[in-house]
């Protein structure tokens, strides 16, 4: 199996930024993937699979977080992280139906 790597920019939309609930969904996300999985923001980069880590980085609303996958599985935790990004992590729903 070929060791893939992907690189890709996302922004955090939720306003109140990467805070708890989010940081769980993109753990409980990533418990599966068997890539190695890392954001960086502002210099600091960390072990995405960790919910501390996540927390620690503080990425506010429209923050931009490079995304950085590596193992076999790599394109497809790569879509399924960018799209947990894009419906901020089903806080968004939530919101729509009022």
């Amino acid at each position: 199996m070929q060791m893939l790597k992907l690189t890709s920019k996302v922004k955090v939309k939720n306003d109140l930024g990467l805070h708890a609930r989010p940081a769980t969904v993109i753990v409980k996300l990533l418990q599966m993937s068997k890539s190695q999985v890392t954001f960086s923001y502002k210099g600091a980069s960390i072990n995405a699979k960790s919910i501390m880590s996540i927390l620690m980085l503080a990425v506010g609303k429209n923050g931009q977080i490079e995304v950085e996958v590596e193992g076999e599985d790599a394109k497809e935790t790569m879509e399924s992280l960018k799209l947990a990004f894009e419906n901020e992590f089903g806080e968004k729903s939530a919101e729509a139906k009022t």
